[in-house]
């Protein structure tokens, strides 16, 4: 299966859409939902660290995505800021490479499948529980 092809970066394509909200209000709710998932599991510690990685691996693509370590009363705050600050076509491909990066990140380190169920538990019912080989079974 190739990369792009996944269900999770075809789900964070699809959330990431136009759908009349802006850019950096979307993008901090999928974030923030995504969040409080991981935290449960690998602490604050553990997603800031993912969040940090994913922000430098990033940074290639969008220079302006800084490489701040998020404090947990405002951690998606400097990227609202940043995302406000671009048109909402840059802005939304910057946040969907930087949801995408993250999830690979995590899925290299725990795995598709439960990288997938993290991903249906905070988004939704838009991503199938199971993902690969699962659904063949």
């Amino acid at each position: 299966m190739a990369t792009s092809d996944l269900p999770r970066h075809q789900l964070i394509k699809h959330l990431m859409a136009p759908h009349g909200a802006s850019v950096a209000d979307a993008s901090i709710v999928l974030w923030e939902r995504m969040a409080a998932e991981i935290i449960s599991i690998v602490g604050e510690e553990g997603f800031n660290s993912l969040y940090a990685r994913s922000l430098f691996l990033s940074h290639a693509s969008f220079p302006w995505l800084a490489n701040p370590f998020p404090k947990a009363e405002h951690r998606f705050a400097e990227l609202k800021t940043k995302l406000e600050g671009h048109a909402p076509a840059p802005a939304r491909k910057a946040n969907t490479l930087l949801l995408i990066t993250f999830t690979d990140v995590l899925a290299s380190l725990i795995g598709e499948s439960l990288t997938t169920r993290i991903l249906h538990l905070a988004w939704g019912a838009g991503i199938p529980a199971r993902t690969g080989k699962e659904n063949q079974e």
